[in-house]
């Protein structure tokens, strides 16, 4: 930086200094730093414009200029030449010997040049040595000292070998610096320093023990933060820090070990945690020299705090500390030629723990089990050395004990040791204690699952999967009775628990045996299935039905099994659809829900996959068409007309088509025509037809194509559409059919037909975005028609979900626009008037959802045709209801699964977009659908994130309270959904309301929906989350209030009520 600047500027800077230094005026510091960076002046220049101060007698205007200098160089230093560096670091050094009010801005400085990458060798020594030697950094204030470790970690960095050429005068210079500090914000860099100084080899000489007392005086840490504390440091950063000091060399060992030794057996909880994860952490990079001495005295604390503690936590940490113990006399004596410490430290373990395993019933029992399991899991020795003690013992005890509560304590303890065999995997025979035992062990574990305890039964099912884990360990005899009591535990045992249980250990033995499970397990399973379609059907029938078809889905985790359950499941769906249709509609669900988990199953590997979706689509397709082609085929060709009964749990219809329902059954769809009087039974697969097995058979489509790879979804895609299209049924199977499959062709006869749109949905809504489909225009279009005309509620919405699907995947351009458009030149008319304005309603919803999540700028246009609606008498509440379906996320189409276009937080875009509008509406419309606006609204707000309403609930809060006292039951749930979050996470602001809520909360606490009683109860529950001073004055109220619901009919409602009673009784007690 050389060069002179001229007269100007030279006068510019002694004016800005001197402002600087007597005007007080700290901005002058910038334009001096930006004359220096532009060439103006020399940093010579300038010191020489500081010399009327730097020659001052009065220390605090020397100070001042010391300080420009310094704050100067802080934003230049990246501009300085070696030489002024030199020159500067010597200034410096000089000054650092002036009076204490100097020496913070002098730091400064050499905390810039300690910046320098050009440091001439020699001056970061030079530099330390004078602060070591000239400043007594621990009466400076936080911020100074703060500034000596940056200097300290600035010069580490950048001049290791320097440093380390001073040898020890550098760890004892740094020690002195150190010692005393009390800030946490210094201590983390100074913890980060010593650190430093230990793992890069700096010499500790002989002040490794000073070193250790500089830090160790902290432990255990002891810091609660100030409230707003702006700089965010927490106990655990501190601790943490700490501890990665105190445990990063083993020359610290013959000081620390005492002192956690000390901290194990004080009384206080924060310290033995402490020391026992700081034990844990030191047993990483100690040996056995380090534990040697120490070794009694540590077990004896650990020992007594798994023993005695009333903390679980401090028995987790105990057991941790073990584990990583003897981990490390494990590795210690791989390489150790002196006494094995880890035989005798075990001994001394089992010594004091084997003999409580001899009595389930006592206390001690579960702590010594947990300490050998402990110590065994830490290497393969220890487990050898344990087990060689501890499974005879067990094994021993399980006999001697006849009662099931003892055998299943002993068991578990077994079970825990057999998990520790799992994780080291197989082991020879001459060395392994489990397989020398291999016969009792067998033994026990098949006892456990004959026994009556289903608790028993449990632990041996478990045992048995882990046992199965250990290759080698069970013989071919042995595997063929695990899978037999599989098979009676899944099928024949009553409790529910043993049974799923049964079925998941299957799960995860198959992979392992396939050819075990296929040859043995399949073809029992698929005798039960034809032996139970023989007999007449009876609850006891059906539940083992059920059983057949869940452990069937449940074994299908290999894909050698694959290829045998899904035949079966196919072959008795075919058999069952033929059955009458009162029994068979739940069967085919069954099978349908079995067939969906082998899917899930087969969608991680790709084989499975595609042979499992050109196995069971086609299979399905065909059994549909056969059914709703049956109807036409003989006299009366409106027998497979519609036979609209509502899905369980709503289905696919969709919220915004509600079905009426008449007592337990359904109103017939209008285009329901009778059999003919001459037809006494109805057609064989009439219950395909029904919305609750479509419903279930779309699951299991749509599971079958999500994960095949575009290439063989083209493959598909070619078949399928042709299919609804064009009637193209030459590739699926048994394709004799009695006529033409045209579903999207006018005419009552073909309703049953039209219904299968259904399925059609599942598949090409799953496709991969990328997977082009054949004639998707066409497609399009007669989807359109259909859910504008179909009076079939159920079609109509599964046509528009279709439309829907396909609209949010199409690429974006020319073709799209004409199809929303005619979409659009749809909706429109039909909202206006005639007898399809539900059916063009569903269509709106459907359509705005999948431009709403893919950002189209038609989405919006839609969305405020439904805010309009709100208005709507007849079609309003439908409209408001809507608002759900459009934040919610729909099972089976236009979600993330089914490779929908789902842009990020389309939530939040719709709420800032549409919440002022319906906020607008409430306030200008009449008192016959204000209703209908606070319900989307309380739809809306129930589905955004939680974070983002509360931003926003100052504004909206006043509109759900007056939500709470609409009348409809939905609008009620929706707002206290919405409401019990809030509470919890905004508790200021809903306070300024508690008057309002208790009153709201306590009268929707009799409401005579269970729903909003259970929801009003949670509520009046989360109100104590908020200060306590705001509630102290309804609490006796509160309390008198929730007296009622505690006799409610309803025990989920008691429940909430007892809950919410408790916590409003401790209300300003002490410790709350």
């Amino acid at each position: 930086m050389a060069g002179a600047g001229a007269p100007a500027a030279v006068a510019a800077l002694a004016a800005s200094v001197r402002d600087f230094v007597t005007g007080q005026q700290d901005g002058r510091a910038a334009e001096v730093a930006a004359g220096l960076k532009d060439g103006s002046w020399t940093v010579l220049q300038l010191v020489e414009a500081l010399g009327f101060c730097l020659e001052n007698t009065d220390p605090r205007m020397r100070g001042r200029g010391i300080q420009l200098l310094s704050q100067v160089l802080l934003q230049c230093y990246s501009l300085l030449q070696e030489k002024e560096v030199l020159h500067l670091v010597l200034f410096y050094e000089n000054w650092l010997q002036d009076h204490h009010l100097v020496i913070p801005s002098v730091l400064q400085g050499l905390r810039a040049l300690s910046m320098c990458e050009v440091l001439s060798p020699g001056l970061a020594v030079s530099v330390l040595k004078a602060i070591f030697q000239e400043v007594h950094v621990q009466s400076l204030l936080q911020l100074d000292r703060h500034t000596v470790y940056s200097i300290i970690t600035n010069f580490m960095g950048t001049r290791e070998e320097e440093l380390k050429g001073l040898g020890a005068d550098f760890t004892f210079g740094f020690i002195q610096v150190m010692d005393g500090e009390k800030d946490p914000r210094n201590l983390l860099v100074a913890f980060q320093i010593v650190r430093d100084l230990i793992a890069k080899n700096y010499a500790l000489g002989p002040f490794v023990e000073e070193l250790f007392e500089v830090t160790s005086c902290y432990f255990p840490i002891d810091f609660t933060p100030p409230p707003n504390d702006p700089h965010g440091i927490q106990r655990e950063d501190l601790i943490l820090s700490l501890r990665a000091v105190l445990a990063s060399t083993p020359q610290f060992a013959e000081f620390l070990l005492p002192l956690l030794i000390e901290k194990m057996d004080s009384d206080l909880q924060s310290a033995k945690l402490d020391a026992l994860q700081t034990l844990t952490a030191c047993c990483a990079i100690y040996g056995q020299k380090e534990l040697q001495e120490f070794l009694p005295s540590l077990w004896s604390s650990m020992r007594r705090e798994v023993f005695q503690t009333a903390s679980e936590k401090v028995e987790a940490e105990s057991l941790a500390a073990l584990h990583a113990l003897s981990a490390c006399l494990s590795r210690s004596v791989l390489s150790s030629d002196t006494e094995d410490l880890l035989d005798s430290f075990l001994s001394s373990i089992l010594q004091d723990c084997r003999h409580h395993l001899c009595e389930p019933d006592m206390k001690l029992v579960w702590p010594s089990a947990k300490i050998l399991q402990a110590a065994a899991g830490a290497s393969l020795r220890a487990c050898h050395h344990i087990t060689r003690s501890v499974l005879p013992l067990l094994l021993e005890q399980y006999t001697k004990h006849p009662q099931s509560s003892q055998r299943r304590t002993i068991l578990e303890m077994l079970l825990g040791f057999l998990e520790l065999q799992q994780k080291w995997g197989h082991m020879e025979e001459e060395e392994s204690t489990l397989l020398s035992l291999q016969a009792p062990v067998c033994s026990v574990v098949f006892s456990a699952l004959t026994d009556p305890s289903v608790q028993l039964q449990l632990v041996g099912i478990r045992a048995l999967t882990v046992l199965g884990s250990l290759r080698g360990f069970l013989s071919p005899s042995d595997l063929e009775l695990v899978v037999d009591h599989l098979i009676r535990l899944a099928l024949c045992e009553e409790d529910s628990q043993s049974s799923e249980a049964a079925m998941e250990a299957a799960g995860s033995l198959a992979p392992m045996y396939p050819k075990v499970f296929s040859g043995r397990m399949v073809p029992r399973l698929e005798e039960e299935l034809q032996s139970e379609q023989e007999e007449e059907s009876s609850r006891d029938h059906c539940s083992l039905r059920q059983r057949c078809l869940q452990a069937l889905a449940a074994v299908s985790t290999h894909t050698s099994i694959v290829r045998e359950t899904v035949p079966v499941l196919l072959q008795h769906l075919r058999k069952v659809q033929k059955g009458s249709e009162a029994g068979s509609a739940q069967d085919i669900i069954s099978v349908c829900q079995s067939l969906h988990r082998v899917a899930l199953r087969c969608q991680q590997d790709a084989e499975s996959c595609w042979y499992y979706h050109q196995t069971v689509v086609p299979c399905l397709l065909a059994m549909a068409v056969q059914a709703a082609m049956q109807g036409r085929s003989g006299p009366g060709a409106g027998a497979g007309g519609c036979c609209c009964r509502p899905p369980a749990g709503a289905g696919t219809a969709g919220p915004a088509v509600p079905l009426r329902r008449c007592g337990q059954g359904a109103v017939p769809d209008p285009a329901f025509r009778p059999l003919p009087a001459e037809s006494t039974h109805p057609p064989l697969g009439k219950a395909l037809l029904q919305e609750e097995v479509l419903a279930a058979m779309v699951p299991v489509i749509s599971a079958a194509t999500t994960h095949l790879s575009p290439e063989l979804a083209a493959q598909s895609v070619s078949h399928v559409v042709p299919l609804f299209l064009n009637g193209e049924v030459s590739f699926l199977p048994q394709n004799s059919f009695p006529c033409s499959f045209q579903p999207f062709q006018d005419g009552e006869c073909l309703e049953a037909q039209r219904r299968l749109v259904a399925l059609l949905m599942a598949f090409v809504c799953s496709l991969p975005r990328n997977v082009a489909i054949p004639q998707q225009e066409w497609l399009l279009r007669e989807l359109l028609a259909l859910s504008c005309s179909c009076n079939c509620p159920f079609t109509a919405t599964t046509a528009a979900k279709c439309f829907a699907g396909l609209v949010n995947k199409h690429p974006a351009g020319q073709q799209l626009d004409e199809i929303l458009q005619l979409a659009v030149n749809r909706i429109e008319p039909g909202l206006a008037e005639g007898p399809h304005r539900t059916q063009a309603l569903t269509l709106l919803l459907w359509v705005t959802k999948a431009l709403v999540l893919r950002y189209h700028p038609l989405g919006s246009h839609l969305t405020d045709k439904l805010l309009g609606l709100l208005s709507d008498t007849e079609l309003g509440p439908a409209a408001a209801d809507g608002f759900s379906l459009l934040m919610a996320e729909a099972p089976d189409v236009l979600h993330k699964g089914c490779h929908a276009d789902v842009r990020i937080m389309f939530r939040q875009r719709f709420f800032t977009d549409n919440v002022p509008k319906l906020v607008q509406g409430f306030h200008g419309a009449g008192p016959d659908v204000k209703a209908n606006y606070l319900k989307g609204l309380s739809h809306v707000l129930n589905h955004l994130p939680k974070p983002v309403l509360v931003t926003e609930l100052p504004t909206l809060l006043s509109l759900l309270l007056e939500a709470l006292s609409c009348s409809d039951r939905v609008v009620q749930l929706s707002t206290l959904n919405c409401l019990q979050p809030l509470l919890l996470e905004a508790p200021q602001i809903m306070s300024l309301h508690v008057d309002t809520l208790v009153t709201k909360f306590l009268s929707l606490a009799s409401s005579p929906s269970m729903a909003v009683r259970i929801a009003a109860l949670r509520c009046a529950h989360a109100l104590t989350s908020l200060p306590t001073i705001a509630l102290l004055p309804y609490k006796a109220r509160v309390i008198r209030a929730l007296a009622k619901p505690l006799d409610d009919k309803k025990r989920l409602v008691r429940k909430e009520a007892v809950a919410a009673r408790g916590e409003w009784f401790l209300l300003g007690s002490p410790g709350r």
